[in-house]
């Protein structure tokens, strides 16, 4: 079965192909030859990620899920929740983004964090919402090379290393957006 993903990033459709059975074909929009940003104008991750899903079955009709993810801290409020990928600006420069929570947090014993995504599947018309989250917290540095965003400076819970200091099978076993799409997944097979 081919599902569109609403994204261009192809670090996440790897690893979400990665975790789905054999008979998924991950196509990204890039695939299908839109190379347009869908807007991610929504207030909340859930209305991010339903939006991006609607937008492409509306336009194509074709099976398809988006997700949205936002790394949620405790001291500063949630933030940057929904705007994480924009946190230091609209260019979404990953190590401007670390760059700035480090200096947020710097000083603050609180740390903690979780990172959430919600992945919204349409399928034949219709719409199902996942989601997934791990909890954690914000280190003073960045470690690790494996891995985007926020992953040099989040250490899952039970964990002493950062996710871009793990490979993507030990990523995985805590990941957010693996525990999203394991409920996908399940839907989808059963």
């Amino acid at each position: 079965m081919k599902l569109i993903f609403a994204t261009h990033n192809r670090n996440k459709a790897f690893e979400i192909q990665k975790l789905l059975p054999e008979e998924f074909n991950i196509l990204t929009l890039d695939d299908i030859n839109i190379h347009d940003e869908i807007p991610e104008n929504e207030q909340t991750i859930e209305g991010n990620s339903a939006f991006k899903a609607k937008f492409i079955f509306n336009k194509f009709e074709l099976n398809c899920f988006a997700d949205d993810t936002g790394l949620e801290i405790e001291e500063l409020n949630g933030n940057p929740g929904v705007h994480s990928a924009r946190y230091a600006g609209e260019e979404k420069n990953p190590d401007a983004n670390m760059n700035l929570v480090l200096t947020e947090l710097a000083g603050l014993e609180n740390r903690n964090a979780r990172f959430k995504t919600v992945i919204t599947l349409i399928l034949d018309g219709e719409q199902y919402i996942f989601e997934g989250i791990v909890n954690g917290r914000i280190i003073d540095e960045k470690r690790g090379a494996n891995g985007f965003g926020y992953d040099p400076i989040f250490i899952p819970e039970n964990e002493i290393r950062t996710f871009a200091e793990m490979d993507l099978t030990e990523k995985n076993k805590f990941s957010h957006r693996a525990r999203a799409l394991e409920k996908m997944i399940e839907f989808l097979t059963k």
